[in-house]
């Protein structure tokens, strides 16, 4: 990785490589194009995995995106970029068959091969199987902390490097959660690995085949590997086990659709704590624990005609939980899984041969990683970390060095933190941070940050998800520095 070589010190170093910082990378190179040799950023990212990939897990047949292709990693941010979905799919020689479907949802595994598109044009940033396990801060002569230098440790052969950088953007992802108590194991899967288990199920054919899988969880992730398993598996039974009484669907209404807005970040952020809290109430059923409306029906559909068959393999478990899993003794045949009926407190227990949650993901601390470096970093009283508006996380004065993150960041900037519905925006916005940190803006903590910058020239006051649009335009410099 040349750009992270040697003593040279990075303007920024971005720590995993999903689709945040890939589109990151993709807004660091497009500005770069357009800039001279001294405003060029000096980037480079890093990833443990050997090469890109996104839910590989989850890339099932069939399954669409919940999302426009058109908030893809670059069109909200700048729709003259080469990097649309629209571009992808010429290059691939598809545009106008894929105009044809009168779609505005690709399917996932399409839009995984946009990503890996993207991936490609920006390569020679990306040092894949690479994790960085240490951030250490560099003082100055002031004691001043200008400058982090990161330890990166290769997968494969373990050898250590250190590299310099004056900011970092930690784009950890998401790691799959399931209930306390639960142990994943041979039989016991997270849906975030559910082809790839499968695969290794299908290739032991010969030892075992699966006769019985109970799927646990209510959301769309939960639906569709249901859906899944009792397609894939045509002589065996899917059980599908929620608290709720029915799978609820997802409000993708145009209104609702306002709460991933660009412009909705800036309200968000803006917003006291308790409308903070109302609107993520409110909209909680726009993201979480919620099913296409189609899928529901085809769920429902195919659960009746097999009642009146007579021969039912999908049973849904309405207003119920999982009480307990007993795996099998040694020489055993199959998981009992205990079924409680909510509203009665009736148990049943039906033997399986896997358990399939599809329970989420949780967040990770971004500060983890920094280990000392990161009690530098200021929290609010219930020990959520703040953010200021640019995604850069608020430290103490000492710490000039930028910490920015994605992903973690629901708290201050709202639901879509943590979906691609303002992927591209962001990322234009913490370029036009990183620029403006650059050419001398005030040291983090000096001032109070503006919710709403003012222009150079004292007559614009655009929000800084506008900021982000402006830098893409005119090519150099944000609104304001």
């Amino acid at each position: 990785m040349s750009h992270a070589a040697g003593t040279d010190t990075l303007d920024v170093l971005g720590i995993g490589f999903g689709p945040s910082n890939l589109a990151l990378a993709l807004a660091v190179e497009e500005h770069n194009e357009r800039a001279g040799a001294d405003g060029r950023l000096r980037a480079a990212f890093v990833e443990q995995q050997a090469a890109f990939g996104w839910h590989r897990g989850m890339l099932l047949e069939g399954a669409t995106m919940q999302v426009s292709f058109l908030k893809d990693l670059v069109t909200m941010r700048d729709p003259t970029s080469p990097r649309s979905y629209l571009n992808y799919l010429q290059s691939r020689g598809r545009l106008a068959d894929f105009i044809n479907t009168k779609t505005m949802f690709p399917s996932r595994v399409e839009f995984h091969d946009y990503l890996e598109w993207c991936a490609a044009d920006v390569r020679h940033l990306v040092s894949y199987g690479t994790r960085a396990v240490a951030v250490r801060p560099v003082r100055g002569p002031s004691d001043d902390v200008d400058e982090l230098e990161v330890v990166l440790r290769d997968v494969a052969t373990d050898e250590a490097r250190v590299v310099r950088t004056r900011n970092l953007v930690l784009a950890t992802g998401l790691v799959p959660t399931v209930p306390t108590g639960v142990a994943r194991g041979p039989r016991i899967w997270h849906n975030s690995e559910l082809l790839h288990r499968l695969a290794a199920v299908d290739a032991d054919e010969a030892a075992w085949a699966p006769r019985r899988f109970v799927v646990v969880g209510a959301g769309q992730s939960a639906a569709e590997t249901t859906d899944h398993l009792h397609r894939r598996y045509p002589d065996s039974e899917v059980h599908s086990v929620f608290s709720r009484y029915g799978y609820s669907p997802a409000d993708d209404t145009s209104f609702a659709n306002r709460i991933f807005d660009p412009e909705a970040v800036d309200h968000f952020y803006a917003a006291p704590g308790d409308v903070k809290q109302m609107l993520m109430d409110y909209h909680a059923n726009t993201n979480y624990s919620v099913v296409d409306p189609e899928l529901i029906q085809q769920l429902y559909g195919t659960a009746y005609q097999e009642k009146v068959a007579g021969t039912q393999r999908l049973h849904v478990h309405g207003a119920c939980r999982v009480s307990g899993v007993r795996e099998p003794a040694q020489g055993g045949a199959d998981i009992e899984v205990e079924i409680e009926f909510l509203p009665t407190g009736e148990h049943e227990t039906v033997p399986a041969d896997v358990v399939v949650y599809a329970t989420g993901y949780r967040a990770i601390d971004p500060t983890t990683l920094l280990g000392d470096t990161g009690t530098w970093c200021r929290r609010a009283e219930n020990g959520e970390l703040l953010v200021e508006r640019d995604y850069r996380l608020t430290t103490d004065p000492t710490l000039r060095a930028g910490v920015y993150v994605q992903g973690a960041t629901e708290h201050t900037h709202g639901i879509s933190s943590t979906l691609l519905s303002t992927t591209a925006v962001r990322a234009g916005e913490i370029v036009a941070s990183l620029l403006g940190h650059r050419v001398g803006a005030p040291p983090p903590g000096e001032v109070e940050p503006a919710p709403h910058p003012r222009g150079a020239d004292g007559t614009a006051d655009l929000p800084l998800s506008a900021q982000a649009r402006a830098v893409d335009h005119a090519g150099h410099r944000p609104v304001g520095s």
